[in-house]
C-alpha cells in the first residue's frame, strides 16, 4: 500500500509504476513513504557515492545456498527481518537503485512478499542519478526500523517440476537470461552450459541501452520479447544460471505487464537433477 503523497507524486508526473526516473526520485526523495534502496554485492559503490538518505543492502542478506545451489530465496521470517532492518515497511513506496543484477533480485523478491506493486526501479540507477545532475553523499544514515508484514505469492515461483510438466506448453515462454555461449553450451562457456529444452535466449544485458546503461523502451523491449518467442496470453517464466540474471529479465516482464514466473533454481538446480533433459546449440 502506497502512502498518499508518494503515489500523487507519481500519477501526476506520469512517472510508470514499477520504473521512476532521477527526476521522479529528486522531486519526491523524502517524503514520507519513499525508502530508496541500493543493493549490491558489496558497499564499494555505495560507499563511494549515493543517493542521500538511501540505504545499503547486501545481495547476500536476500539469498541462501539451498541444496548446493546457490542465490535461492531464504525464509521469509528471515526476509522480513531483513527488510524492517532497512526501514520497509507495510506502506513504503521502494525505490532501488545500485547494481541491476541486485537490483532486479531485490524487485523479486519484493514481488514474492507480495509488495511488488509498492516497488520500482531507478532507471539507469545511481549512475542516471549522477549524469542527470543530482548530487550523492557519502554518509551512511542508520534507518529507522519499520513494521513489515509478508504476504507471499507462491505463484511467481516455477520449480523444476512445474517446468518439466509445462516443456511443450505452447502458452508458456520460457526465457533463459544467460549469456549466448552458456545458452548454447559454447566450448569455454560457464558450467553448466546447455539450457532446458525449449527455451529461449534472451541474455538480460540486451534490454538496457545508451550511456549510462538504462531500460530500453517499451516497444523495443516487447519486440525483443516477441523475437524470443512470447506470443500475447503466453507466461513467461525466467531462469538463469542460479536466479539472479533471471531475477532482472523476471523484472523487465512485469514491467511489460506480462503475467511472469522465475525458476529460482535455474540451470543449476536442473542440470543436477536425474533425466532431467538439456539442449545444446542455438535452440530453435
Amino acid at each position: 500500500m502506497l502512502t498518499l503523497l508518494p503515489f500523487l507524486a507519481a500519477t501526476l508526473l506520469g512517472t510508470d509504476t514499477l520504473l521512476v526516473s532521477p527526476t521522479w526520485l529528486s522531486a519526491n526523495l523524502g517524503q514520507p513513504g519513499v525508502v530508496v534502496i541500493h543493493a549490491d554485492r558489496d558497499r564499494a559503490a555505495y560507499d563511494a557515492g549515493h543517493i542521500a538518505g538511501s540505504q545499503f543492502l547486501a545481495l547476500a542478506s536476500i539469498v541462501v545456498e539451498r541444496d548446493g545451489i546457490s542465490n535461492e530465496l531464504p525464509p521469509v521470517a528471515t526476509l522480513d527481518s531483513v527488510l524492517e532492518s532497512i526501514g520497509v515497511g507495510n506502506e513504503t513506496r521502494v525505490i532501488i537503485t545500485g547494481d541491476p543484477l541486485a537490483a532486479g533480485r531485490l524487485f523479486f523478491t519484493l514481488d514474492y512478499l507480495g509488495h511488488g506493486a509498492d516497488a520500482a526501479l531507478l532507471d539507469g540507477g545511481t549512475p542516471a542519478w549522477v549524469a542527470a545532475g543530482f548530487p550523492v553523499a557519502q554518509e551512511a544514515l542508520t534507518p529507522g526500523r519499520a513494521t513489515f508484514t509478508p504476504d507471499p505469492r507462491p505463484d511467481v515461483l516455477a520449480d523444476a517440476a512445474w517446468v518439466q510438466t509445462h516443456l511443450h506448453d505452447s502458452t508458456v515462454a520460457l526465457l533463459d537470461a544467460r549469456p549466448a555461449a552458456d545458452y548454447a553450451g559454447t566450448p569455454g562457456s560457464s558450467t553448466p552450459s546447455g539450457h532446458i529444452p525449449g527455451a529461449r535466449n534472451l541474455f538480460w544485458k540486451t534490454t538496457l541501452g545508451g550511456t549510462p546503461p538504462a531500460l530500453l523502451d517499451r516497444a523495443a523491449l516487447a519486440a525483443m520479447f516477441k523475437a524470443a518467442g512470447y506470443a500475447p496470453g503466453d507466461i513467461v517464466v525466467t531462469y538463469c544460471r542460479t536466479g539472479v540474471q533471471a531475477s532482472f529479465l523476471f523484472f523487465v516482464a512485469r514491467y511489460l505487464g506480462y503475467e511472469t514466473k522465475m525458476y529460482d533454481g535455474s540451470f543449476a538446480e536442473w542440470s543436477q537433477l536425474a533425466g532431467m533433459p538439456i539442449e545444446q546449440g542455438v535452440g530453435e
